[in-house]
């Protein structure tokens, strides 16, 4: 061998592993024999389970037929279903006080999200035009807070909808030309 401890001969041919002997062979022995006794040792626990009715039975360790608590469970739901955008969407929804403050809050109500990836729009109504125009001004700052709380790209854009006025009625006193109580809102 050569002395750079490259493992290879001085012939710069890659250097031949010795054959195991003696104790390595013995160690080899013992771990192939271990595996082997592992295996036979699951096998007689599964056949043993079928003869007493099947299934796995509880112990005293936590497996996944054990109760948890309903949060857990719920949580556990929510993951598996796909629902976390939704459910967290939805947690805004209920604190929207406390993302907007109650100023915004008492005028504007989020309507709809639509979760759709190619839109990600979350709708607000407000009850005048002066709000909607303050919260038009706001919304950019409104998504980045939603965002930093919901995770990044969950809302890409507010959707803000204006008062939406008295239903249109045409009865018989109205002026030629008018569309009725609409021109007020619209």
């Amino acid at each position: 061998m050569s002395g750079d401890g490259d493992g290879k001969d001085p012939a710069g041919e890659p250097a031949k592993q010795p054959e195991p002997s003696g104790v390595d062979l013995a160690r080899v022995a013992l771990r192939a024999a271990k595996e082997q006794a592992k295996a036979r040792g699951a096998a007689a626990q599964q056949k043993k389970q079928a003869r007493r009715g099947g299934g796995l039975r509880s112990g005293a360790r936590a497996d996944g037929r054990d109760p948890l608590p309903l949060g857990a469970a719920i949580n556990r739901l929510i993951t598996e279903r796909g629902w976390e955008t939704p459910a967290a969407v939805g947690g805004v929804m209920g604190r929207w006080p406390q993302i907007v403050g109650d100023d915004l809050a008492n005028h504007c109500v989020p309507l709809r999200y639509d979760e759709d990836p190619e839109e990600r729009v979350l709708t607000v109504q407000c009850d005048s035009t002066a709000w909607a125009t303050q919260l038009r001004l706001l919304a950019p700052q409104l998504v980045a807070r939603l965002n930093a709380d919901l995770g990044h790209g969950t809302v890409r854009m507010i959707k803000v909808l204006g008062p939406g006025g008295p239903a249109r009625r045409y009865g018989p006193l109205r002026a030629p030309g008018s569309t009725g109580p609409g021109d007020t809102y619209g």
